[in-house]
């Protein structure tokens, strides 16, 4: 179940989750690429991993963006002879009640959870196709993909749609010994998190600690955030399965908060 000498690519991979995602690949032995809106982010975060350049790189990438993502993933693949894993990781937050929700940032993040996640893997699953070695494709859900929360209809939208990518992409993938799953993490305390508190507790009239203890860890098991840790350790086990029997399913990551 190593990673060694296998071709990663991740996406949102210069901080938080998918930084440390990458981080654990890289010590597992993997060549890294690390995809990112913020380019310069993503070419010092590379760096930091590798300072030769030998086993890992940075690379900017709108994942909304048809040609920057074909570009960007050829580049990956001929820097490093192939792609073997992606995980689609890039994604932002919006909180706001439906009736006063925005179109325009409904549109923007369902388009970067969802479109970007189609067009990394159609990137990927070409090259992984082609070279006839298999591969694992691995999605950034959330437990809002099987639970939903006041004041995020599209995230909640969006991570309900990539399990049915996920499964999608299991199916046609099988013959090609590629397989895909999703990480359905809980409250992991990442920017994208700490953002969410106060405004969570403006629209819902509370305070910033009722909304921690109250909202978003008061259905876990023990009052705990899961970590950037606890992601990455199963990324690492589901890209580095061996065989078919463990695709097309999501695995939740929360410290109880669901429970299959």
């Amino acid at each position: 179940m190593s990673l060694q000498d296998k071709v990663a690519v991740v996406t949102g991979a210069a901080s938080g989750i998918g930084k440390e995602i990458a981080r654990q690949f890289f010590a597992d032995g993997a060549r890294i690429a690390i995809a990112d809106l913020n380019g310069e982010a993503a070419r010092a975060t590379a760096a930091e991993f590798d300072p030769d350049g030998l086993r890992a790189m940075g690379v900017q990438m709108d994942v909304t963006d048809e040609a920057q993502v074909d570009a960007g993933i050829d580049a990956v693949a001929e820097k490093f002879g192939g792609i073997d894993v992606l995980v689609s990781n890039a994604g932002i937050q919006i909180v706001a009640p439906i009736e006063t929700f925005a179109f325009a940032d409904w549109k923007k993040l369902l388009s970067i959870h969802l479109d970007g996640a189609f067009l990394t893997t159609r990137a990927c699953l070409r090259h992984m196709y082609a070279q006839g070695r298999g591969g694992s494709v691995i999605y950034m859900g959330s437990v809002h993909s099987k639970e939903a929360s006041k004041l995020k209809a599209p995230y909640v939208t969006a991570k309900h749609g990539l399990v049915g990518l996920a499964k999608v992409v299991a199916k046609e993938g099988a013959a090609h010994g590629v397989r895909s799953n999703v990480i359905c993490p809980g409250f992991v305390r990442t920017p994208l998190v700490e953002k969410q508190i106060p405004e969570q507790a403006k629209e819902l009239g509370i305070s910033e600690d009722d909304v921690i203890h109250n909202v978003m860890l008061k259905d876990t098991v023990d009052g705990e955030f899961t970590t950037v840790d606890d992601v990455a350790r199963t990324a690492v086990f589901l890209a580095g399965f061996p065989t078919n029997a463990l695709t097309g399913q999501s695995v939740v990551v929360s410290h109880g908060w669901f429970m299959q």
